[in-house]
């Protein structure tokens, strides 16, 4: 939220908020370390991975307008002072479709909520609806969760949104409400802090410099299925995927420390696709390597030559073998 400018309603909004937060905001007692695990959970499409990405201060987590964007538990490692943040994103708990892919999503979803100190349950502030109440009803109540209201700067009238906050507060024992936008320094910094509050005192358990437990091959086949989706939209259906044929690592030459030779596999399941991604005389596929080898360099420090091919793989979203064959688990 922006300081300079008070919207309509913001003063009903701060006073709800105080009277709806469960717990002081009075310091901790003092520690040599804090760390726990919080996991961010929500339908798609509601900014979770860009959240993730907000919270670690690096991306690691892809992003596109393609629901189901994100497939695997991703883990983003952020450490402040005496405090270890661990965030795992999860898929965006998915109901429209029952093929094997989806029901993998799903069982990662349920994995990620079962053993953590803390939840993000993130909605679109002042809006529910049936696939947020789905992902509701697999929150544990014994585990405090925090109903993060994103994308408040989308909100238009921000007094609508304290009695949305009253219908919240009915659905579930949230034990604290932030209303935020991913996209604002401010508001991160305060999610931090608010988090903070419910992780143990204990040992970190990753090194202070390392942002997540995802390897460089992971990193790689990800980067490649978001310029896949950015630059195909909506015409190329969620369920293709990408695979890593080949990671090699190299000495570098003058200023590069290293070089990465990288081979993918763009999987697709019908032949009109695949012609969709390579494009007019390849000139798709020629941008979604460029685009995917200029991001990688800067995120690995690397020179990076990458080759990509196209296969058609039908049915292969609803086979529970080539499912776990492609890494999905």
């Amino acid at each position: 939220m922006q300081d300079a400018v008070a919207p309509e309603g913001q003063d009903d909004l701060e006073s709800m908020l105080k009277g709806l937060h469960r717990r002081a905001a009075a310091g901790t007692p003092a520690a040599d370390q804090r760390c726990g695990l919080i996991a961010i959970v929500g339908k798609p499409n509601v900014g979770k991975s860009t959240l993730l990405n907000a919270l670690v201060g690096q991306k690691i987590s892809i992003t596109s307008r393609k629901a189901q964007t994100t497939r695997h538990r991703i883990t983003g490692i952020h450490t402040l002072g005496k405090t270890q943040f661990v965030f795992v994103d999860t898929p965006g708990f998915q109901t429209r479709h029952n093929n094997a892919l989806n029901r993998s999503l799903n069982k990662t979803v349920l994995g990620a909520v079962g053993d953590v100190d803390l939840i993000l349950f993130v909605v679109e502030a002042g809006m529910f609806n049936q696939a947020d109440a789905k992902v509701l009803e697999l929150l544990s109540k014994e585990v405090p969760t925090l109903l993060v209201a994103n994308k408040l700067d989308q909100v238009t009238r921000r007094s609508d949104i304290a009695p949305w906050l009253q219908q919240m507060q009915q659905r579930h024992a949230f034990a604290e409400f932030v209303p935020m936008s991913a996209k604002n320094a401010k508001d991160i910094e305060r999610l931090l802090g608010i988090c903070e509050r419910f992780l143990p005192e204990q040992a970190w358990w990753y090194a202070q410099d390392e942002l997540t437990d995802r390897s460089e091959k992971f990193l790689a086949s990800e980067t490649v299925r978001e310029k896949l989706f950015r630059l195909t939209g909506d015409e190329l259906p969620y369920t293709s995927t990408v695979v890593i044929d080949k990671f090699e690592e190299e000495p570098g030459r003058g200023k590069q420390k290293r070089l990465l030779r990288i081979a993918a596999t763009i999987v697709v399941e019908r032949d009109t696709h695949k012609a969709m991604v390579i494009g007019d005389k390849g000139e798709r596929i020629k941008r979604i390597g460029t685009e995917t080898r200029v991001e990688l360099e800067r995120a690995l420090d690397a020179k990076v030559f990458i080759e990509l091919w196209v296969k058609v793989r039908s049915g292969w979203a609803d086979d529970e073998a080539r499912v776990r064959s492609f890494g999905y688990q």
